[in-house]
C-alpha cells in the first residue's frame, strides 16, 4: 500500500476526487491511503495566516515559512534520509512531469504533495523541507491543487492490481519510450461512412501489431517532432541490443558445434614439456661440488 497526503488551502477540492474512478477504486481495494489537510490547522495566530507580501516588494502574496515547514514536518518528518515521506512541491520551476517520473513515484512507499497558492511559497521552505518540484507544463494555474491531482491520477493507475488489464499499461502513450499510441477502433465497423481500417478486422496478430508501430511512429512524427530525437536514439539502442543478441546467438551455435557448452570459453591446449637438461644423478638447480 502507499501513503498519500496532500496539504492544501483548499482541501474541500478532494474529497470528489478522491472518491472516483482509479483512486476511488484503489483506496477501496486497500491499495491506497490518500488523505488532504488543511494547511491552516497548523497556523498559529488568530487569523490562521499563512502568507505575507514579499520582501523587495511587487505583487501578489508569498507563503510564509511557517506554518508550511511544520505542516511538512508534522506529515513526513524533517527533511534527510529518514523521513517517513518523500514531498513534492507542484511548481512551474519544477522538472516536467513524464511517464517515467510516474513510474517512480509510483514506487515510493509514502508521498506528501505540496499545493501553493498565491505567488508561491518562501524559498527557505523548499531548501528546507522539499525533496522534489515538479512541473505538469509551461502555463500558470491558481494553485498546486489541480496539479497535484493530475500526478496522483498518474502514478496511482500504475499500482498493481489497479487496472483491470495490466496489459494494457504496456501499450500506453510514453511507455516505454518516445512514441505516442496510434489510433483505436471499437464497434460499429462503420460509422458515417468512415471505417474502421480492414488490417484491424483481419486477424493477423502480427500484422496488426506492425500496423499499429507504424501507425504510432507516423503518429508521433506529425504531432510531436520534439520526440523525434528520443525516437531515433530509441531505434539506435534497440539496433545496438539485437545486433549483441545476434552475436551471442552466433557465438552459442559455435559452441554447440565444437560440443562445448553454450558461452564456455575454449580451454587452452597445455604447452608440451621442456626437455629436461640435468645430467642423470645431480640435484635439480645444484652446481657441481669443487
Amino acid at each position: 500500500m502507499i501513503r498519500i497526503d496532500v496539504l492544501s488551502l483548499f482541501p474541500g477540492l478532494f474529497g470528489p476526487f478522491f472518491e472516483t474512478a482509479f483512486v476511488g477504486h484503489a483506496r477501496r481495494q486497500g491499495l491506497l491511503s490518500i488523505a488532504a489537510h488543511d494547511l491552516r490547522d497548523w497556523a498559529t495566530d488568530r487569523h490562521r495566516s499563512v502568507d505575507d507580501s514579499p520582501y523587495g516588494g511587487g505583487a501578489g502574496m508569498v507563503m510564509t515559512p511557517e506554518p508550511l515547514v511544520t505542516a511538512i514536518e508534522a506529515l513526513a518528518g524533517p527533511k534527510g534520509a529518514d523521513r517517513r515521506a518523500r514531498v513534492v512541491y507542484l511548481s512551474p520551476q519544477g522538472a516536467p512531469l513524464s511517464q517515467s517520473r510516474l513510474e517512480r513515484l509510483a514506487g515510493e512507499e509514502a508521498l506528501v504533495f505540496v499545493c501553493g497558492r498565491f505567488e508561491g511559497v518562501d524559498e527557505r521552505v523548499i531548501e528546507l523541507a522539499v525533496d522534489e518540484e515538479i512541473s505538469i507544463g509551461d502555463y500558470v494555474l491558481s494553485g498546486g491543487d489541480l496539479p497535484a491531482m493530475v500526478v496522483i491520477e498518474g502514478l496511482v493507475r500504475l499500482l498493481p492490481g489497479v487496472l483491470g488489464n495490466p496489459e494494457s499499461i504496456e501499450t500506453e502513450s510514453f511507455r516505454g519510450g518516445a512514441l505516442l499510441e496510434g489510433p483505436h477502433y471499437t464497434r460499429p465497423p462503420i460509422y458515417r461512412g468512415l471505417s474502421v481500417p480492414e488490417i484491424l478486422r483481419s486477424g493477423d496478430h502480427g500484422a496488426i501489431a506492425a500496423w499499429r508501430s507504424q501507425q504510432a511512429e507516423g503518429r508521433t512524427i506529425a504531432r510531436r517532432p520534439d520526440l523525434v530525437p528520443a525516437l531515433q536514439s530509441g531505434r539506435e539502442q534497440g539496433r545496438n541490443r539485437d545486433t549483441k543478441q545476434g552475436q551471442k546467438g552466433q557465438e552459442g551455435e559455435q559452441d554447440q558445434e565444437h560440443g562445448r557448452e553454450p558461452g564456455r570459453k575454449k580451454r587452452r591446449a597445455p604447452e608440451p614439456a621442456k626437455e629436461s637438461t640435468r645430467e642423470p644423478g645431480r640435484e635439480p638447480g645444484r652446481d657441481d661440488a669443487p
